[in-house]
């Protein structure tokens, strides 16, 4: 667990690209994890495949000037941002032409996006995040661990800092906001 924590450091010097190479093989396995948990939330025909979607991220991550990264967790944090964006973008390009601002109203736990009406509901429920982002930080964080990186409670609870009481209570929240928000998207 600290050798990426070192790694991470190691890349704010001057051996950046020594320790790019030596942080993949430490984190393959679980981006790899990260992002089958994301695709399982996709339609079953997805033209992404989990490969595709952890060397695309880790691209994106590492293509910065300087890595914004602390430690592990907010290495893992970022990559399942990155893979929601990534995602999202991929969503928008698929709909782009069925897109005309007509929202759809869409329960959460019912999100299914083997449809073309499914992408429409993907984009909604993607903007509801965002909204939710700028109004609970920290209930958004949860929402990005447990709905689009697909840990458990308590991987959320160990990833965040977090009591598993606190991720739950959250959790709720957010679900709750959400469908909110989809139901009323003018709120």
């Amino acid at each position: 667990m600290n050798d990426v924590t070192e790694i991470l450091a190691g890349m704010r010097g001057a051996s950046r690209q020594a320790a790019m190479e030596r942080l993949l093989p430490l984190v393959y396995d679980e981006l790899r994890a990260l992002a089958r948990a994301q695709l399982r939330h996709e339609r079953p025909d997805h033209t992404l495949q989990a490969t595709a979607l952890v060397h695309e991220a880790y691209l994106r991550l590492l293509g910065g000037v300087q890595p914004p990264w602390n430690d592990r967790r907010h290495f893992f944090r970022a990559a399942a941002e990155a893979m929601r964006r990534i995602l999202i973008e991929h969503a928008r390009k698929r709909g782009r032409g069925k897109r005309g601002g007509k929202r759809v109203r869409v329960d959460l736990g019912a999100v299914d996006l083997g449809s073309d009406e499914d992408v429409d509901q993907l984009l909604a429920l993607d903007d509801a995040f965002r909204r939710l982002e700028k109004e609970d930080p920290g209930a958004a964080d949860v929402v990005r661990l447990r709905f689009y990186a697909g840990l458990s409670v308590e991987e959320t609870a160990q990833a965040t800092g977090l009591s598993e009481r606190t991720v739950k209570r959250e959790w709720a929240f957010a679900r709750a906001w959400l469908y909110d928000a989809l139901r009323d998207p003018g709120r």
